[in-house]
């Protein structure tokens, strides 16, 4: 870059970079969407289904916010919901290949933690989401039944993922005791570092020890499926080499108490104060603030996803009468667990860059319900309700890019975020900020 006093330098420059950055935003969210269309195909009966699951991903506000703004919320909610796309896949379907599958899901979600630490709230949801889904087909294909087949392969994987988690223990060391690298970082619980991680870790391996019992899944597969998580979150975390950070590493494997530092002042007090029912009332106040935005009445957002809360929570409750037991859990998972993530994010304003992370999950939500009730699509309101969602969807989620492309607004807006993120990149219209004496 020019130096910042070459004004006309540096505004071409500047230019230069700001229409590449936006290039690239737009095939991330592209591509991300291309392999969305390809889950869900894989997901569901109908191509019909998954056409307008695309869609509706599509028109999301999280993904209309990133096509145009370069920001690593897009790779890491993208990166999670793939995970639990290919999870509940592999969860209703035998296959000799599901270690593998789930090795990839976890890979994938260390990656969307790198990404942006907000993810670990979408991770300690997998375990409960995946635990509805599956069925008679669920159980362990013939070769795991197999023990003379099953075990060298369940000790190769066992192998695999010694070998990867040693080659990853130095990370974990460093992130574990971050005294040095940060050293202002104050432990949440007990006074020590890893405690809730350790926490997780259990709460993953249960969630892999019910499903297994539940669905009939051998001991064999159950093993190499425990060793594949951890092969795969391994090799995610040995991403964090490529461009080696002391600080980074600390971030990614403690990533709620970095998340505290950013939180409101309300949040930060209950937490300090130790008082659980503190904490649960802001929780619970949180989940009434997304509820009034879900109506988008009461709160306006744009976020046409919403719309489909309308039809979700009575075609849950329609399902249910009508004996679709498992498939109205199944959506009903999803959209409680939208609305938690969304109620923990309202103590940062419940951003738009945040909408990635919990639009897919209603949309997962509503494609599973249309899948197994296709008979709905001949109802007689079926045709105009979905024109009118087609329409709010363009409508709604091309109001925010519109309003700010014909905003006249000088460039100083930015001159805050940038000292504090850029500050070895001075804008020429900023004002440099005092030096304290």
């Amino acid at each position: 870059m020019p130096p910042a006093t070459d004004r006309l330098a540096f505004d071409a420059a500047m230019t230069s970079v700001i229409r590449a950055a936006r290039v690239v935003a737009w095939m991330t969210a592209t591509s991300f969407v291309v392999v969305f269309a390809g889950l869900a195909r894989w997901l569901v009966r109908d191509w019909r289904v998954a056409t307008l699951a695309t869609f509706a991903f599509a028109f999301s506000g999280g993904v209309e916010f990133h096509t145009r703004v370069l920001r690593s919320e897009m790779i890491a909610g993208c990166l999670i919901i793939f995970a639990l796309m290919i999870l509940i896949a592999v969860s209703r379907r035998r296959t000799i290949w599901r270690p593998l599958a789930i090795a990839a899901a976890a890979m994938l979600c260390v990656l969307g933690l790198e990404n942006k630490i907000h993810a670990i709230l979408l991770i300690a949801a997998l375990p409960l989401l995946i635990l509805p889904f599956g069925g008679p087909a669920s159980a362990s294909s013939e070769f795991w039944s197999n023990s003379a087949r099953a075990w060298p392969a369940t000790l190769t994987m066992a192998l695999v993922a010694g070998l990867l988690l040693r080659a990853a223990l130095p990370l974990i060391a460093l992130g574990l005791d971050p005294t040095t690298a940060m050293p202002s970082l104050h432990p949440l619980l007990l006074g020590k570092f890893g405690v809730y991680q350790l926490g997780l870790l259990a709460w993953i391996g249960a969630g892999m020890l019910t499903f297994a019992m539940v669905r009939r899944v051998c001991l064999a597969e159950t093993f190499a499926a425990i060793f594949a998580v951890i092969a795969g979150a391994s090799l995610g975390l040995l991403a964090l080499f490529i461009e080696y950070n002391p600080s980074n590493v600390v971030i990614v494997l403690n990533p709620i108490e970095v998340m505290m530092t950013f939180a409101d002042q309300s949040a930060a007090s209950a937490i300090d104060s130790g008082n659980p029912f503190a904490a649960i009332g802001l929780f619970l106040s949180g989940v009434a603030s997304v509820l009034q935005r879900y109506t988008f009445v009461l709160f306006t957002s744009p976020r046409p996803t919403v719309f489909l809360t309308w039809l979700i929570v009575p075609g849950i409750v329609y399902a249910w009468r009508r004996g679709e037991r498992q498939t109205a859990t199944q959506s009903a998972l999803l959209m409680l667990c939208a609305i938690a993530i969304d109620s923990l994010g309202i103590r940062r304003g419940l951003k738009v860059e945040y909408f990635i992370f919990t639009d897919p999950l209603i949309i997962i939500a509503g494609m599973v319900l249309l899948d197994q009730m296709n008979d709905l699509r001949f109802h007689k309101w079926a045709y105009p309700i979905g024109v009118a969602l087609v329409a709010l969807h363009i409508g709604v989620s091309q109001a925010e890019p519109m309003k700010m492309a014909t905003a006249r607004r000088a460039p100083e807006g930015i001159c805050e975020w940038s000292q504090y993120y850029l500050p070895l990149l001075p804008m020429p219209w900023c004002e440099l900020p005092a030096k304290r004496p």
